[in-house]
Order: C-alpha cells, then sequence, then structure tokens
C-alpha cells in the first residue's frame, strides 16, 4: 500500500499511537497529527492519499477539515472518527462528502479494513484521471488512433511514413479492428486531407445500382437518369476514394475499377469522354484477398494493382494492453453522448475483460462502454477466454504501468515497489513495449 499515503488526524496521543500502529501492520504508511490546520497545507488535487480524521479537534474541527479538503479535490477520500452520540452527525458529513466513518471504540481491523477500501477507491481515481488526462492531451495521430502497444505504434509510424505518398492502399483487418479508422488517417495526415474522403461499402450498395453510384451517368443513360450524376469515384478527385470490404465487389465492377486505377480517368454512363483524375485508392478487406485470387472469387490483376501497400490492424486480443485506455475513450464518449457520468470500473472488472478475446474487435469493445455507462451489462456471450499465459501477461504489464505511473515514470522507484531487479524491470518494459517518459 505504499503506493497511498495515510494522513491521521487524532488528538488523543493514545488512540493516534494505536490507529497509526494498525494501519502501519496493515502496510500503510500513515503520517500522524494532533491538528488538522497542518494537514490542509500538505493537501493538493491528486495527491495519494486518504485522510483519517476525528471529528472534534482542537482548532479547526473534523467538519472543517473535511470541507476543506473537497475543495482542494472533491474526491479525495475523508475518513471521519466520531465518539458516541455523533452518529447523525456523521450520516450528515457523509451527505457532505465523506467517504465512511467509524464510531469509537473501533477495532484495528475495522480502521484498516475502511482505509483500505478508500486507498483502492482513491488509486482507482487516480487513474482514471492519468488516463483521460492522457487522452486529452494526445495530439496528432495518436489522438485519432488509440493505443500503446508496440503493434500500434509501428502502425501509426508506417501511417505517417506513407500517407503523404500517391500509392494505393490495401488494409487487411478483422471486422471491427477500425480499418475505416486507418484509411481516414491516411487521408487526413497527407495534403489529400484537404480535399474529399469518399467511402464506399462494396458490400452494400445493390449490385443493379453500383455502376451508376461507382462511376456516374449522364442524363437519358437509362430509363430515370432525369440529370447528370457525378460517381463517387469523380468526387473524389484530388482526394481519397475508401473501398471498404472490396472482396464484395463484383467481378464486373472489378474489370472497371481497374481501368479507373491504370488510367486514372473515370468515363460515366452515357458518355464516351474520361474524366481525368487525381485520387488515391485505399481498399480494405477481412479476407485474404491472394487466396481469393487463387480461388477465382478475386481478380488476380486487381489484386496485384492493390498490393502495393499493405496495412495489418491487429485485432483487439494481439493488444489486450491497450484495452484500458480504449475503454476509457469510450466511456466519456458514452457518457457525453448519454448525459451520464463517467462511472469507475473495478479493477477486477477491467482484468476480466483484458482476458476476454473480443471477436468484435474495437467495435464490440464500445458497445461495451456504452452498455456500462448506461448501467447495463457490459459483459459478452461470444467472449471466449485468454489462455493463462495471455492473462498472466496482460496482468503483469499492468501491474508494471501502475506502478511506472505511480513512480511518475520513475524506473527504480516503480522498481522498489514491485521488488523487481532494474534488469529485470527494462527486460518487462522492453517486453511489454512500455517507456518511462510515457508516465512523467
Amino acid at each position: 500500500m505504499d503506493d497511498i499515503q495515510v494522513l491521521l488526524v487524532e488528538d488523543d496521543p493514545t488512540v493516534r499511537a494505536g490507529s497509526a500502529q494498525a494501519l502501519e501492520l496493515a502496510d500503510f504508511s500513515v503520517s500522524s497529527y494532533e491538528s488538522a490546520e497542518p494537514v490542509t497545507r500538505l493537501l493538493r488535487a491528486n495527491s495519494p492519499v486518504v485522510l483519517v480524521s476525528d471529528v472534534r479537534l482542537p482548532g479547526m474541527s473534523g467538519l472543517e477539515l473535511l470541507a476543506a479538503a473537497r475543495a482542494i479535490d472533491p474526491d479525495l477520500p475523508v475518513i471521519l472518527v466520531t465518539g458516541h452520540g455523533d452518529i447523525s452527525m456523521a450520516v450528515q458529513a457523509m451527505h457532505d462528502g465523506a467517504y465512511d466513518f467509524l464510531e469509537k471504540p473501533y477495532s484495528s481491523e475495522q480502521l484498516a479494513d475502511v482505509v483500505r477500501r478508500a486507498a483502492d477507491k482513491r488509486r482507482l481515481q487516480l487513474e482514471v484521471r492519468a488516463l483521460r488526462q492522457k487522452l486529452d492531451h494526445s495530439e496528432g495521430i495518436e489522438a485519432c488512433l488509440l493505443g500503446n502497444t508496440p503493434a500500434m505504434r509501428a502502425l501509426r509510424q508506417v501511417i505517417l511514413d506513407v500517407a503523404g505518398q500517391p500509392a494505393d492502399v490495401l488494409i487487411y483487418g478483422e471486422t471491427g479492428t477500425g480499418k475505416e479508422l486507418v484509411a481516414r488517417c491516411l487521408h487526413q495526415f497527407s495534403e489529400r486531407g484537404k480535399h474529399h474522403y469518399v467511402p464506399v461499402n462494396c458490400g452494400a450498395i445493390p449490385e443493379t445500382i453500383f455502376e451508376s453510384e461507382l462511376f456516374g451517368h449522364e442524363q437519358g443513360a437509362f430509363t430515370g437518369a432525369a440529370k447528370r450524376q457525378v460517381g463517387k469515384i469523380e468526387h473524389a478527385d484530388h482526394g481519397t476514394l475508401f473501398l471498404d470490404e472490396i472482396e464484395s465487389l463484383p467481378l464486373a465492377m472489378q474489370v472497371k475499377l481497374l481501368r479507373v486505377l491504370q488510367e486514372r480517368s473515370v468515363q460515366r454512363l452515357g458518355s464516351n469522354a474520361p474524366v481525368p483524375l487525381d485520387i488515391r485508392v485505399i481498399a480494405a478487406s477481412k479476407e485474404d484477398l491472394k487466396e481469393f485470387s487463387d480461388q477465382g472469387k478475386f481478380r488476380s490483376d486487381l489484386y496485384y494493382r492493390l498490393n502495393l501497400i499493405v496495412l495489418h490492424v491487429p485485432p483487439l486480443r494481439e493488444r489486450r494492453e491497450d484495452i484500458p485506455l480504449l475503454f476509457e475513450h469510450f466511456m466519456l464518449d458514452a457518457a457525453a453522448r448519454y448525459k451520464r457520468p463517467c462511472p469507475l470500473v473495478p479493477p477486477a472488472q477491467m482484468q476480466q475483460w483484458m482476458a476476454q478475446d473480443w471477436p468484435g474487435n474495437v467495435r464490440e469493445l464500445r458497445n461495451a462502454a456504452d452498455r456500462f455507462v448506461l448501467g447495463l451489462s457490459a459483459s459478452t456471450e461470444s467472449a471466449v477466454p485468454a489462455s493463462l499465459a495471455d492473462q498472466v501477461g496482460a496482468f503483469e504489464r499492468m501491474l508494471i504501468e501502475q506502478a511506472l505511473r505511480a513512480a511518475g515514470g520513475n524506473v527504480a522507484t516503480a522498481c522498489t515497489a514491485l521488488s523487481l531487479p532494474k534488469q529485470t524491470m527494462y527486460h518487462k518494459m522492453q517486453k511489454y513495449g512500455l517507456a518511462a517518459d510515457d508516465y512523467r
């Protein structure tokens, strides 16, 4: 418990000494005071402390100390100690924001238990605040594509490296991993970001109108064509055309798309005049297009035309360590949309979510966050538990992150907290892609 300090205020020297000893035996770091005034000068917002104070004190009372503490940090846990006959006052104090109260005489076990619960809550509050601050101060691509795992850092770097290139891109990833988000980043962080980003879901447009939607048509090109229509490809001129689920593109359309990619021009239905284009095409698929090509389900010439710059978006089960950051981000977004308070996630619940496989990936996690904010169950029936090695690895990484966060990025201090040799600590930080600078 050395990451949370207990500030104990008690004017009776015997009670003060006994309470301090009980807390120290429970592995708490304790600082004792006989009056409240010195404590008010120590309190800061985000202080990793729990305050235990007698109500009746010389000078400033415990109730006045509660008010002063809440003015500095409304979430700071304050436990009040009352004498016989002060129960109604203690209940009122809890309405005013006290975490809990103890009635004298209390046992060492009672004191340690209530302080332990308050410390757990304080630790969780500070972790959530650190996550929210990190989200609030994210800039550039890190604010768009969240994640601190090595796979996500590498993906962001590749996106920045190729965003300005004119070459077409093929994105692979399972359903719900964020392929369109990657495509938007490629568009946004390039000169094309000033022009149109045109997404097309190849599996959602009926085949009967696909050609008109994609290529456009002239007035009178077919029955019902009352006026000229610019197709989505032409609308993306100077910008980006994103073809999602390209494995669903009909073979007849694949031939025409190949011609567009080769000639960088498009012909509207009912016209013989090609319209020159300056576009970048980004395609996404959840299927292996090479395998589809070998099976005759996808044109091999189109596959090789697209297979120039290839990006792989990792599934959530391969970056479990990003789940707390992503979940916090989704909760904040859901709380704003539903106008609800953003709840705290118990550590045991987060460990359970980190152990799930999330077959629906980030999209499924977002839905779970929405349900959690709405007070509904956030569990998923389809979730499959991770292997023991994965669960142990995720839990170990989380403990190291907590230690680094509590130590402000000081590796030596984190090593002491975890009783780890420095060499072992650095090895594990390298294994999990952790950098001390991220926690300073």
